[in-house]
């Protein structure tokens, strides 16, 4: 009998799939189906700062009343929030498995207020999607450091729910940006946030949407920085997330590190069956490889537990094509 219970960021869960934050998880009866499919946690769908402030913006530009503009944004926050913790409510009621709430942010003091209100609501953890698209030329690292820092350190002071921190690939130093995020507070990390993709066409020559999904190509950057982080940073919990597409992808990256890993895209294609087509074919691969739980080889082939750990670095890169004619 094949143990598929893992530990993510102190949530015990049944097994290490979490159906990632998307349109997905917005509704309880929905949510339930990627239970029953085999789920052992829910992201529900971010509550997104941006687009309460726009949509705040929207209504000031249709009043004649300027002065009015703290009132309605305020009155539009508190709308939305309201609608998000009846969403957790209603999903709590209706799953048993943890249920991890999600906030798109960017202000460190924008949603500290309505943390603790996410937590009465019954929600097991909370998931920052924290992203500000920097493109001034006098970019200063230093104070988009302090952003992260600020929010965590704020938020943990609000609730007791573990914290987890969804990043982008898009930093200089990733390890570093983690190991700062861990000595302030975050309970864990995802990696990685898979951010709107533009494209243009060339036949209306405007900017369009670009492919929404991920793909396996986008896996092999997960499951380097899965198993850096896993390796360099012990105690940090990992979520791999991005490129996941099928149980290999699973196996691959609890190998390299994670704890557990989220699902979306997957989802969107396949439904909820692809769940228990997943964990099906992940316990037959463990029979096969004769493990009796998922705990004996997580991390087995991290930073730090293969012989040449450059394996993992960029430099590869330039070896194997030199070696082609």
């Amino acid at each position: 009998m094949t143990d598929m219970k893992t530990q993510y960021a102190g949530l015990a869960l049944r097994n290490p799939i979490i159906v990632g934050s998307s349109g997905l998880t917005i509704k309880a009866e929905r949510n339930k189906e990627f239970e029953k499919a085999g789920a052992a946690a829910i992201v529900l769908k971010s509550l997104f700062e941006e687009q309460i402030e726009m949509h705040g913006n929207s209504l000031l530009q249709e009043t004649d009343y300027p002065e009015a503009m703290d009132y309605i944004h305020q009155y539009v926050k508190a709308n939305q929030v309201n609608k998000y913790l009846d969403m957790i409510k209603a999903t709590k009621d209706t799953c048993s498995i943890p249920i991890i709430a999600s906030i798109n942010c960017y202000k460190a003091d924008a949603w500290i207020e309505f943390a603790q209100q996410i937590e009465l609501a019954g929600a097991d953890a909370l998931e920052l999607n924290i992203f500000y698209m920097e493109t001034s030329l006098n970019y200063d690292f230093e104070a988009t450091r302090d952003m992260y820092i600020n929010i965590i350190r704020k938020v943990k002071e609000t609730v007791r729910i573990p914290v987890m921190v969804k990043l982008g690939k898009y930093f200089s130093n990733i390890p570093s940006a983690i190991n700062t995020l861990k000595v302030n507070g975050a309970d864990g990390v995802v990696l990685f946030n898979r951010f709107y993709q533009p494209d243009i066409d060339i036949n209306t020559q405007q900017i369009v949407s670009g492919n929404v999904f991920s793909n396996h190509s986008d896996l092999s950057d997960t499951i380097r920085w899965t198993a850096i982080v896993s390796g360099l940073i012990p105690g940090i919990s990992i979520a791999s997330s991005t490129g996941i597409q099928e149980w290999e992808d699973v196996i691959k990256c609890i190998l390299a590190g994670a704890d557990a890993v989220q699902i979306c895209s997957a989802l969107y294609t396949h439904g909820p069956e692809i769940i228990t087509q997943i964990l099906r074919s992940m316990e037959e691969w463990m029979q096969y490889a004769n493990y009796e739980s998922v705990s004996q080889f997580t991390g087995l082939l991290n930073y730090a537990n293969i012989k040449n750990p450059a394996m993992y670095e960029r430099s590869q890169f330039m070896k194997y094509f030199s070696n082609r004619d």
